[in-house]
């Protein structure tokens, strides 16, 4: 369901400019990585925020393409719909999260489309980030924007996984785990993951703690 207009959160977006990041400005230095002899309950030391700070929100609004086909001809665009939304769904038990049917109103879009290829290696599934100023009901603000790309060519479960594990990135995971069993995984393991494991959930309460985007 769209927010109200004039709700900010998910507002219409009015004006919209690129940031510039400001001369010698650099990415706050990562966390300390946990000591060797304390297993580690996230991945935290993994992630890295932005020149502008941690790029997590307290509410997200998000855009998923809509199904254009709704005939029998379109099923496996159908199918990929349904497996987004059920990654969204697993997100949404975590994050204040709303859907939404106005691009412009998004801070996160999700397209049907393969991912180009980066390095000549192709990929199932992207997260590209960009920091913007956005104009919607008051000052201008400094957002992120992220464009997420899932690839129609995989079955359900396999695009399910990977919905999942690039909408941990659009949500401020920007990094990954090391272990196969993460949803954030680095490396996927035998099996899809469908699931947040522990120390996703963990890694995401402690993103959700650090001050957002121009905030000292």
């Amino acid at each position: 369901m769209d927010l109200p207009p004039a709700t900010l959160p998910c507002a219409r977006s009015t004006e919209i400019r690129p940031w510039s990041a400001p001369p010698n400005a650099r990415s706050t230095a990562p966390p300390t990585a946990h000591p060797a002899a304390t297993p580690p309950t996230d991945y935290r030391q993994a992630l890295r925020p932005t020149p502008a700070g941690w790029p997590r929100r307290d509410h997200w609004c998000l855009w998923v393409e809509p199904i254009s086909d709704t005939e029998p001809t379109g099923i496996w665009q159908q199918r990929w719909h349904g497996a987004v939304l059920a990654a969204v769904a697993t997100w949404q038990r975590q994050l204040p999260i709303t859907l939404v049917s106005d691009p412009t109103r998004a801070q996160v879009l999700v397209q049907q489309r393969r991912p180009p290829l980066r390095n000549q290696r192709a990929s199932h599934g992207r997260a590209q980030l960009q920091l913007l100023e956005v104009k919607r009901d008051g000052p201008w603000q400094l957002e992120p924007r992220v464009e997420v790309l899932i690839s129609p060519g995989q079955g359900p479960r396999a695009i399910q996984a990977t919905a999942l594990h690039e909408l941990g990135h659009a949500f401020g995971l920007w990094g990954h785990s090391d272990q196969p069993g993460d949803a954030m995984a680095s490396q996927p393991g035998a099996e899809p993951v469908l699931e947040l494991s522990p120390r996703d959930r963990a890694t995401l309460q402690w993103v959700q703690q650090q001050p957002g985007l121009g905030k000292p």
